[in-house]
């Protein structure tokens, strides 16, 4: 069938006898054929703008360390796209460029310091330029660092003395710093800790401690037999738990 028999087909002249035809003259048809043809070609060639659209935009918090991720779009080979990142606060208006990820490589960016005000919600979003062709931009969700940052397990250092085992416990720093440079701990924000033994001759476990002192001595050790310990942080008001530590090991005297 010849592109002009297509044409004719679309508009449902196709195989009509020429006496049929509507008397306006063939070039006002011909012209919205034309049209037609020519929205169908955008539309044709807007999927591949779109393949080129970073996916899987999210971020992701640790400790309020927030990371900016994302994934290559769908015709994006490898590393040869260039990425470009703005970020913005719930409620503005005007979107902000985020300079350290404007024109890189990498598939993640640190909004760590833009995002700063852990109960305000944010969003960001990334857009991809491959060849002079510019992708469209993709926007993550509403993120909530306050709602949605994950806690690491405390650090744990065991000290035997005098037939007892003194645990050191320290919760992980915050991105931020006090009026005195200082770091910021976790524990900034009422942290519990909770301490669990496993009594390895019994395979039992059982919870010695609970509450904020961050040095926890546990007694009553049944000699000559191995203990493991484990510890793990609660955020009460997020009702929110670390993972737990990894185990650490001791045979008591």
């Amino acid at each position: 069938m010849t592109p002009v028999e297509t044409l004719l087909r679309n508009a449902g002249l196709h195989g009509k006898p020429l006496g049929s035809f509507p008397p306006q003259p063939g070039p006002v048809h011909l012209s919205s054929y034309a049209r037609a043809l020519g929205t169908r070609m955008q539309a044709e060639t807007q999927p591949a703008h779109e393949s080129l659209k970073p996916q899987r935009v999210h971020f992701q918090s640790q400790n309020f360390h927030n990371i900016l991720h994302w994934q290559p779009g769908r015709a994006c080979p490898g590393n040869s796209s260039i990425y470009f990142v703005q970020y913005k606060t719930y409620g503005q208006r005007q979107w902000k460029n985020k300079e350290d990820c404007w024109g890189i490589r990498e598939f993640s960016c640190d909004l760590t310091n833009e995002t700063s005000d852990i109960w305000e919600p944010y969003y960001g979003r990334v857009r991809t330029t491959l060849a002079g062709v510019h992708s469209g931009w993709t926007m993550t969700q509403r993120f909530s660092p306050w709602w949605e940052t994950k806690l690491d397990p405390p650090v744990m250092n065991i000290t035997q003395v005098n037939g007892s085992l003194l645990v050191n416990l320290h919760a992980p720093n915050l991105p931020y710093r006090d009026q005195k440079r200082k770091n910021v701990s976790m524990e900034y924000y009422g942290l519990v800790y909770r301490v669990f033994v496993i009594n390895n001759s019994l395979e039992k476990e059982q919870k010695v401690y609970e509450g904020a002192h961050s040095v926890v001595e546990i007694e009553a050790l049944t000699p000559h037999t191995g203990y493991c310990i484990v510890a793990e942080m609660y955020q009460p008001t997020l009702d929110r738990r670390s993972q737990r530590s990894q185990q650490r090991c001791v045979e008591s005297p």
